[in-house]
Formats: C-alpha cells, structure tokens, sequence
C-alpha cells in the first residue's frame, strides 16, 4: 500500500519531482561519488596501481600525521582561528541587524546596507591584496602613517606570527559581517508590529522591545546558524589562509587545509596523496562529531536543532 501510494503521488505531482532529477545526479556526482576516493586514506596510494590495485595499509596515515610534529601544530592554528572567528564574527552580524531595524529612516538604513553589503562581493584575492598593500610597511598606508609620525619604518605586519590570526579574522568579519546580517534581517521583518504595539502601551522603551521582543524572535534562527558555523570550524577558509601565509608567519598560519595542500597537491611537497587525503578525512570527521554534539546539545537545552 505505501508504494502505490508513493507511485500515486510520484504521478499526480511529476512534474515537481523532475525539478529533483538534476539537484539529485549533481549531488550523486560531486558529494557522494567521490568519497569512494576517501579509502585512499586507508592505503599506500600508487598512481599506476590506482584507487583499487594500491596496497592496503589500515591507519598507518593517520598514524603518521598523530605523531608529525606539525600535528598540534595545525590543529591549534585552525582550531585558534575557528574560534576566534566565531567568538567575534558571529554576534556582530545579529547585533548589527538589530541596530538596522531600530532605525527610523528608511533611506539612511538602505544606504548602510548597501556599504556594509559591498565588501561581501570582493574577491578573497582581492581582498588579501588589499590587506598586503594597506599593511606594507614601505609603501602602504600603515607603513606611510607611521612614517610620517616616526620619521621610520615600522615593523612588517605580515612578518609577525602574533598578528596573523588578527589580520585573518577582522578583515573577514569586515568582509563578511553585512551580508550575513540578511538573514537576521529577514527574521525581524517577520515580527508581529502588534507585540511592538502592546509593549509601547506598556511603557516599554525602546531598548526593551529589542531585548525582550526582537532579540527572542531572532534566537532560533541565531541557534541554528551556529549549529551549523560549529560544523565549520576545522573548515577555515583555505584560499586566504594560503594567500596571506609567508615563511616568517608561518608558525600560526599554517592550517589544515594548507598543509593538505603543500602535503597532497603541492609541487613542492611529497605529493603523498594517501597522507593527505587521511588528514582530509580527519578534518571531516571532526567536523562530523562538532556539528551532531552542538546539535545534540541544543536539542537538549532548547526547542532549536537542525534534526
């Protein structure tokens, strides 16, 4: 009965189900196809042998990466990086959305969208040249400022290991921060204006009606977008990371993803494409088990999770 029901409704609405046919082979294609590569990870890669013929060798790669001295190493830099970035730039965008929507003039809130929408839409390369060129000790602005204070030369930014993880963040969250307030925005449009009416015959002020009526109709939606940020965090962005990364800051910007690269892709590396691909499926897993705890967690301690 239940699949001559689902055929029945397969029929009646075909042509909604045809939108799927495509979604569903891209995803076949590029999401689940692939990981029949992950057992690399699990083997002694040899390109003439193949995925298939190459020797199996169990967790010796992972193994192998456990005790590499460059192990805690990345580790911490990724995870430093992840947090902070969410520490700082994951409040900023729903602080900045209510500010928006406390705004009486509608053409002073669409002009500070548009500013703060515009940086979203810069490349990571051009973003990093930005901050290479505004940073450069000789010629740039930080360097032509301090010069004219000093009557010197200051230190190179980018040459210090401290400053990195500084100069990754806030540039991004200066990037990123405007357009990730949409969909907050989007969330204090669909407020009832009558629970604004009844507070303001209360009495309410304001600042109140932000704390005890926006900010509540926001936290789900805030919930979930960091369940999914959680997810994220051994997921720094590679393409920055690598462009902003130079032998003198080496120390701590060396990501995970970076070093996948220089290990498994790099024409400079071992090009261990076994190696690699383990430590790829470890950052994974990770990933995995953060995103179903945050998940479990808040399930537990709140109405709000994904599933």
């Amino acid at each position: 009965m239940g699949n001559s029901k689902l055929l029945k409704t397969i029929k009646n609405n075909w042509q909604l189900y045809a939108f799927l046919v495509i979604p569903v082979i891209y995803i076949i294609i590029f999401a689940y196809y692939p990981m029949l590569g992950a057992q690399i990870a699990f083997k002694k890669y040899k390109l003439k042998l193949g995925i298939w013929g190459s020797p199996w060798i169990g967790i010796d790669n992972f193994t192998k990466f456990f005790q590499s001295y460059q192990f805690f190493r990345v580790l911490g830099n990724t995870l430093f990086i992840s947090i902070y970035s969410i520490i700082f730039n994951f409040p900023l965008p729903i602080l900045f959305a209510l500010f928006l929507n406390s705004m009486r003039s509608e053409r002073f809130k669409k002009s500070v969208q548009t500013i703060t929408y515009m940086p979203h839409f810069i490349s990571i390369v051009v973003l990093v040249s930005m901050v290479l060129q505004i940073t450069n000790s000789r010629v740039g602005l930080y360097g032509v400022v301090y010069s004219a204070l000093y009557g010197t030369y200051p230190a190179d930014l980018m040459a210090d290991p401290n400053l990195f993880p500084h100069l990754y963040v806030w540039s991004g969250i200066w990037q990123s921060f405007g357009w990730d307030s949409i969909i907050y925005t989007a969330a204090l449009a669909g407020v009832d204006p009558s629970l604004h009416e009844a507070a303001q015959i209360d009495g309410a002020s304001r600042f109140k009606r932000l704390m005890h009526i926006d900010f509540p109709c926001i936290l789900p939606t805030a919930t979930i977008m960091l369940i999914m940020r959680c997810g994220k965090v051994m997921s720094v962005g590679f393409e920055k990371a690598f462009l902003m990364q130079n032998s003198l800051n080496l120390t701590s910007s060396e990501l995970i993803s970076t070093y996948v690269y220089k290990i498994g892709l790099s024409a400079s590396g071992t090009m261990d494409y076994s190696y690699s691909t383990a430590i790829g499926l470890f950052n994974s897993v990770i990933n995995l088990i953060l995103i179903l705890l945050v998940n479990q967690f808040s399930r537990k301690y709140s109405e709000n999770s994904l599933w």
